[in-house]
């Protein structure tokens, strides 16, 4: 699918703002389905970092789950978003527009960080963590794989 606006940016953004490492998990499982990114991406084509970031969003899927788990509005949390969105938003920025593709995919992942934690923890309160994690983790990850589905071409095309 082609795509000239920055839309798909923003989606991924919107995406690491609920889990930080699905974006490149997403994008690394592309490369692996040897799919084409329409911006420019090196370092998930490293299989160092490809394997990396598959292992970093499998891990945060189940680190999510746990009591002592850091709410995602921390330092570190917020700075995993913004490299992760970056990262994203770049490769699926229209080629040229990478560094506004990744600054799009920041701006709407930091902000919405926020969001996606009051939604969550209005859902622990009413079903418990795990579950509200299961339910949150379907969806961002569904919607990820979705939004890089859509933004990625074939190697073959």
């Amino acid at each position: 699918m082609k795509n000239p606006s920055l839309l798909s940016s923003a989606l991924i953004g919107a995406v690491a703002s609920a889990r930080s490492m699905t974006p490149m998990a997403t994008i690394a499982t592309a490369r692996l389905a040897n799919r084409s990114t329409p911006g420019a991406l090196a370092l998930l084509d490293r299989p160092l970092f490809k394997y990396g970031a598959l292992a970093m969003g499998a891990g945060e899927l189940l680190g999510d789950k746990m009591k002592s788990a850091p709410d995602r509005t921390v330092f570190l949390g917020l700075l995993a978003r913004v490299a992760s969105a970056g990262i994203a938003g770049s490769a699926l920025a229209p080629k040229g527009k990478e560094a506004a593709g990744a600054a799009v995919a920041v701006a709407t992942a930091v902000p919405l960080a926020y969001l996606t934690l009051a939604g969550r923890k209005r859902a622990m309160a009413s079903i418990g963590q795990t579950r509200s994690g299961l339910i949150e983790d379907a969806l961002i990850v569904a919607a990820g794989a979705a939004i890089v589905a859509l933004a990625t071409r074939s190697k073959r095309d």
